[in-house]
């Protein structure tokens, strides 16, 4: 996939993977997320580089993330979304979301999910609805492996 870039209100969304600042987004996801605490570094990196990623700046400083785990053709897991803290509240996670969903590459996915706490009423504006047949769904999950 190309690099796309868009700009809203100042910010830039983009989907250049070399602009990520890994210490920062690592940062964020291990301390201050209920999903990934105590991820280490380096599995950071990784799923990272593995993915399809998206950042979210104010000049040259990154203040939001998401990231697509993909085979770039039928399905796709949306996972690690987040806005820095200080700046919530202008939009930024539905513009985030309007970008990804906006990149064409992304609107022949047969099947994309998420697992969200907490954020239900901003993903079903993008058609997200609970598992049609959750009794088809496994998993294998291992919330203690970082420790």
């Amino acid at each position: 996939m190309i690099a796309k870039e868009e700009v809203y209100n100042g910010f830039v969304f983009s989907s250049d993977r070399s602009r990520i600042d890994v210490p920062y987004v690592h940062r964020v996801i291990s301390t201050q997320t209920y999903w990934a605490k105590g991820v280490p570094l380096d599995v950071m990196q990784r799923s990272i580089e593995n993915s399809c990623c998206f950042g979210v700046y104010t000049g040259e400083q990154q203040v939001g993330f998401a990231r697509l785990i993909t085979d770039y053709a039928t399905f796709a897991y949306l996972a690690d979304v987040f806005i820095d803290e200080a700046y919530r509240g202008k939009g930024l996670s539905k513009k985030l979301m309007d970008f990804i969903f906006g990149i064409e590459e992304f609107k022949i996915f047969r099947r994309m999910v998420l697992v969200t706490r907490d954020a239900h009423t901003l993903y079903e504006r993008y058609g997200f609805k609970p598992l049609k047949s959750p009794q088809n769904y496994m998993e294998l999950h291992r919330p203690d492996v970082y420790i």
